[in-house]
């Protein structure tokens, strides 16, 4: 049974953690406002107060803010920029798909233009606020690790079945600072690293390379693939075994990237885990993204769960459903109630489905819509994309939120169908314990369930247009392109990158984003990557 009311246990409770979270200077703006002068002592000492404390660490993916169950945006976990605006996975986005071929956005906030035109720089907001986000989920989570050490366990009196609870609770925690980590070492390369440990107080954060992090990153998963939960046995929303294999399996298909160093064999290693282990496709492939995705889906590993009625945001799949909205679009056929006029497509995503337009991925609108982009700001240009719906595909209705704000559709961070396309390419690329054959069959597996054309062979350079058609919107893109050599050069280009209409390629330096500047003053063990 799915429990969308995770998240919430702490932010509409009485406990906050605002008051015992420092992390030095990678946080000195994030203006943290307590409400109460809880300890950990005290915190701890009680058993009840685990889940909710574990809660706030997923709150952090999914919400802005320790508001009330009317807003969980307000009063916002990091300072500068509205908490719907920087929520989490709005903003992996901002730098994983709308600096791709995979979206541009209307919208002319200072700083966001940029993104899609690859013209960022260190003071950007947007960058800023994935930066603050994923050392704000570091943060929580040191503190619920601190805490729950065997040693802390005992001095506390925790035993019996809430000792066994409240240790695979820490791995909860260290899985998902893994994760925080894994999206720094993708996004920036060489950061700020502090851990449960780590004196904040009188020193400054240390720098960690993009290398020693893959390492630190590796060996936390591995020991949470140990310690987790079994695969598919914990709540719907909290990671378990399979969560780590399958985050370890994205680490090392781009090991290449990270540290100069294929490991392709070890992907296919962890994605024959997941796929030994039960998971399997659900059957409609619109169904992954609507109001009651969490029901009967066997093929989400893991997932940030919302719910219009307890996780208000103005991020996640509330911002994916309106900002996809706009021009003659019937709101009301989307389970909202108004589109904001942001998010599109270009024709270079576009063209991707040419010669197999019977495949649902390709839900393209396109009334009222043009294919070229001359202007950005206007939405009627570039095609509009169908991804995310808060209509429930069980009965068509609309979901829980009667105003048609807030949307109820989960969002996965990790299925089935990624796990099957990294076999694939793993495979493709020389990696062991695999085959083609096999690879085959899953990508036409995902083909057959999405209406698409069978293919009857397949190679490296198919996976990274089979990985757009399958995971477009869901934060891969940019990596993918990077892993392919194609995100910043100009053997290939989409509309508007590089900020000309017909796209340029850029400097390869736009590969990593830059340590905002703000932290770069703030510590001096910093150094900012290269170009900024």
């Amino acid at each position: 049974m799915k429990n969308k009311y995770l998240y919430k246990k702490l932010i509409i409770g009485s406990i906050t953690l605002s008051t015992l979270i420092s992390i030095g200077s990678c946080t000195r703006d994030l203006e943290r406002e307590p409400t109460l002068g809880l300890t950990s002592t005290v915190l701890y000492k009680d058993f009840s107060n685990y889940k909710p404390a574990l809660a706030k660490i997923y709150a952090g993916l999914a919400i802005g803010g320790q508001g009330d169950e009317n807003n969980g945006d307000g009063n916002t976990d990091i300072g500068g920029i509205d908490g719907g605006f920087s929520n989490y996975l709005r903003q992996m986005y901002s730098m994983q798909v709308l600096t791709t071929d995979e979206a541009v956005i209307a919208w002319s906030d200072a700083g966001l233009p940029e993104m899609h035109n690859m013209t960022w720089n260190s003071s950007n907001p947007f960058v800023a606020a994935i930066y603050y986000r994923i050392y704000n989920v570091i943060a929580v989570s040191n503190e619920f690790i601190k805490n729950t050490t065997d040693e802390k366990l005992a001095t506390n009196g925790i035993s019996g079945s809430n000792l066994t609870e409240a240790k695979y609770m820490n791995a909860e925690a260290r899985f998902l600072r893994a994760q925080s980590y894994y999206h720094a070492l993708d996004l920036f390369g060489n950061v700020p690293f502090v851990l449960e440990t780590t004196d904040v107080i009188n020193n400054p954060p240390p720098r960690i390379t993009r290398t020693e992090l893959f390492k630190f990153v590796e060996t936390e998963l591995l020991a949470c693939a140990n310690d987790l939960k079994d695969a598919r046995t914990n709540e719907y929303g909290r990671a378990d075994k399979a969560a780590a294999w399958a985050l370890l399996a994205r680490l090392y298909l781009n090991a290449k990237v990270y540290t100069g160093t294929e490991r392709n064999t070890d992907c296919i290693t962890y994605c024959n885990k997941i796929i030994n282990t039960g998971y399997a496709l659900k059957s409609n492939y619109g169904s992954l993204f609507m109001a009651d995705n969490n029901l009967n889906n066997p093929e989400v590993i893991l997932s940030v769960n919302y719910d219009g009625m307890r996780t208000k945001t103005y991020g996640g799949s509330t911002f994916m459903v309106h900002a996809a909205i706009g021009g003659s679009m019937p709101a009301a056929q989307f389970g909202v109630n108004g589109g904001w006029g942001g998010i599109r497509t270009t024709k270079s995503f576009v063209n991707l489905f040419n010669g197999n337009p019977s495949d649902q991925r390709g839900n393209f609108y396109t009334n009222g819509q043009n294919l070229e982009i001359n202007d950005i700001t206007a939405f009627t240009d570039g095609y509009a994309f169908v991804k995310y719906k808060n209509i429930k595909y069980a009965d068509n209705t609309q979901g829980s939120d009667p105003t048609g704000t807030f949307v109820d559709a989960d969002i996965p961070l990790y299925r089935l169908a990624d796990i099957y396309l990294m076999y694939g390419e793993a495979v493709s690329r020389g990696g062991s314990g695999g085959s083609i054959g096999t690879a085959l069959g899953y990508v036409n597996s995902l083909r057959t369930r999405a209406g698409g054309n069978q293919v009857t062979s397949v190679n490296t350079d198919f996976f990274l247009d089979e990985r757009a058609r399958e995971m477009s919107w869901e934060a891969t893109r940019r990596t993918d392109l990077i892993r392919y050599g194609k995100f910043t050069s100009s053997s290939y280009v989409w509309p508007w990158k590089g900020g000309v209409k017909e796209g340029k390629g850029v400097d390869e330096y736009r590969n990593l984003f830059p340590i905002p500047a703000n932290d770069i003053v703030a510590n001096p063990n910093l150094v900012q990557n290269p170009g900024y």
